[in-house]
Parts: C-alpha cells; sequence; structure tokens
C-alpha cells in the first residue's frame, strides 16, 4: 500500500511533511506519497487573526482526511484547534523540538538592545501582546506571509534574497519574532539574533511539536479498547510517538479548551516533564501589553488524564486571577 500524506504547499509545511513521511516509510517499510492541500491560510489575505487564526490552515487538510483523499496529514500542532472533529485522532505527536520563540532583528540586535520605537513584525497576537509588555516603546507591525517572506521584512538577514526597501514587503522593519522549530526545520537558524527565554515570551501552545492526524479506524488502538486499528499503519504511527511530547501537549491544549481560548487571543502556554513531575505554566495578556495574569503548577500524574486536569487547574487559577477581564479569551 502507498500511504498518501497530506500537506500544505508552504516550504516549511512540506520539509516538516516530508521528514515524517520518510520516517514513518521507514518505519512501516511502505511507500509514501505527498497529497498538496491548498488552505483558507494560503488563498485568503489579510490580518491572520481576523481570518480566524491559525486554524485556517487546519480545516481543509482535516476535510481530505474525511473524504478519504490521505490518510495522514501532518500540521503544526500550535494550528490545531483543540476541538478533534468526529471520525479523526491525533495518531501521533513526534519529538518535540525547542518551543522558544526567536528575534530576528537587524545587525544582531537582541529585544533589549533594539532602538525606541523600533519596528517589530508578528502576526501573532500572543507574541505581540508579550513584546509589548517587554519593550511598550516598540511599534509592533502586523505581518503575514511564509518563514522566507517574514524574514525578507529584515534587512541584512542571511539567506535574504534582496536588500531593497519595498514597505510592506522588504527590508522594511527592523525585527521580526518567529518560531525557532519553523527555522530550524528549513535551516534558517543563522537568521536569528536572540533565542525569547519563556521568562520573557511564553510560546504558543503546543508549539515545537508536529500532529499527525488520521482517521479514527485507522489511528493506533488503545490498550484496553476495540477502538483503531493494529495495522502496519497504525503500528508506524504508534513508533513516531513521544510519550513526554503528547503529555506536555496535552496540558498546554486542556488549558487552552478549559480557557476556551480562540485562535487569536493572546494566550502563551508551555508544559515540560522533569523527572517525575509535569509542569506546565501559562499566561494571559492584555493584547497592549499592559495586564497580564500568570502563573504555573505541577503534577506527578503522568498520564494523559493527569495532563488533562493540570491544564485545567492551572486554567482555573488564571480565571480567578481576571483572565477573562484581561484579555478577549474567545478571540477567532
Amino acid at each position: 500500500m502507498t500511504v498518501r500524506i497530506g500537506t500544505r504547499a508552504s516550504k516549511l509545511a512540506l520539509t516538516q511533511t516530508q521528514q515524517t513521511a520518510d520516517r514513518l516509510a521507514g518505519v512501516g517499510g511502505f511507500p509514501v506519497e505527498l497529497v498538496h492541500i491548498r488552505t483558507d491560510g494560503d488563498i485568503l489575505k489579510g490580518s491572520l487573526s481576523q481570518m480566524g487564526g491559525t486554524g485556517v490552515f487546519v480545516t481543509a487538510l482535516r476535510d481530505a482526511l474525511l473524504r478519504n483523499e490521505c490518510d495522514v496529514a501532518v500540521h503544526s500542532l500550535k494550528d490545531l484547534p483543540t476541538g478533534v472533529p468526529v471520525g479523526l485522532a491525533l495518531a501521533a505527536t513526534p519529538p518535540r523540538v525547542d518551543a522558544r520563540d526567536v528575534l530576528c532583528a537587524r545587525d544582531g540586535l537582541k529585544l533589549a538592545d533594539l532602538p525606541s520605537g523600533a519596528t517589530v513584525g508578528t502576526g501573532s497576537p500572543r507574541r505581540a501582546a508579550q513584546l509589548r509588555a517587554a519593550r511598550p516603546d516598540l511599534q509592533i507591525i502586523d505581518i503575514r506571509g511564509n518563514v522566507d517572506t517574514r524574514l525578507g521584512r529584515v534587512p541584512g538577514l542571511p539567506g535574504n534574497t534582496t536588500d531593497q526597501i519595498v514597505p510592506g514587503k522588504s527590508c522594511d522593519l527592523d525585527a521580526v519574532v518567529l518560531a525557532a522549530a519553523g527555522l530550524e526545520r528549513i535551516g534558517r537558524l543563522d537568521a536569528v539574533s536572540e533565542f525569547l527565554e519563556t521568562d520573557v515570551m511564553l510560546p504558543a501552545a503546543g508549539q515545537g511539536s508536529l500532529a499527525i492526524e488520521c482517521r479514527t479506524a485507522d489511528a493506533p488502538r488503545k490498550a484496553g479498547t476495540a477502538e483503531g486499528s493494529q495495522g502496519v499503519l497504525a503500528q508506524a504511527l504508534a513508533a513516531l510517538d513521544d510519550p513526554d511530547t503528547r503529555l506536555a501537549v496535552t496540558a498546554e491544549r486542556a488549558l487552552l479548551a478549559r480557557l476556551e481560548a480562540g485562535c487569536a487571543a493572546p494566550v502563551g502556554a508551555y508544559a515540560y516533564r522533569k523527572g517525575s513531575m509535569l509542569h506546565l505554566e501559562a499566561v494571559v495578556c492584555a493584547v497592549d501589553g499592559t495586564a497580564s495574569v500568570r502563573d504555573k503548577r505541577a503534577t506527578d500524574g503522568l498520564t494523559e488524564v493527569g495532563a488533562t486536569l493540570l491544564g485545567i487547574e492551572l486554567a482555573e487559577v488564571l480565571l480567578a486571577g481576571g483572565a477573562a477581564d484581561i484579555a478577549d479569551l474567545h478571540a477567532s
């Protein structure tokens, strides 16, 4: 059998999907074929947050799975809405790479070194809010485009194809903020001037992780149930799943779900396992950066149920601290 793997056609999506496809083929011993799916996020213009956030990249891939146009879909996990559609399953979460955000600035400048009034581009309300909290004197510019397009907005970065200043297109910003994981996957970490630690900027839930979705009937069978499959594809998907990554993203996504946070809500969350404990830290920010509520919790319940309860517990703490008053959590 040939396993058809659905992907967006952007450079980053194709790269991470091909890497996943190669691993699946290597484990399962079957041929693979990439199926390019065009999403609303690739077609529509304008502010990403106004279009429904990163979820616009997911719907078409999920629809293709349900229509049997592909067997597996690979997403950046941070793009996935917290609800899983009927008929689909999150079959595997491969090992997470660097979850941090990074600053890519002209002249190798760090966040603290940017001059007052410097222009910093991002399409993420979460990043914008935390940037404003750290440096209220900066001008935050809403930007769109793939990774190379965004990096092209900053003059002098390695790998850029032009040094021509074209407002709204090239070399017109002092810096942009992106995910370390995406730059790592396409080999452009040399553009990074600073890795932003989590005390400055908490990442999006699931950032640095991939999500491999398939139809429920093809997903690895869970112990003690008859749901799912024990076939070759299911076994290969199970082999790609990293338990610690799944625990971490389960906690982060449970927090989002309890907050009822939409794709454009300024919420950061990061969970990690250390020894016998699963730790989770989260922040909810006002978009203008003037207020935030931040806290952390940990659990020794190293199961998906335990991770879910951890996320819910911390969400309740944030809500009690006024999270819903500080930010529009339902922003989509």
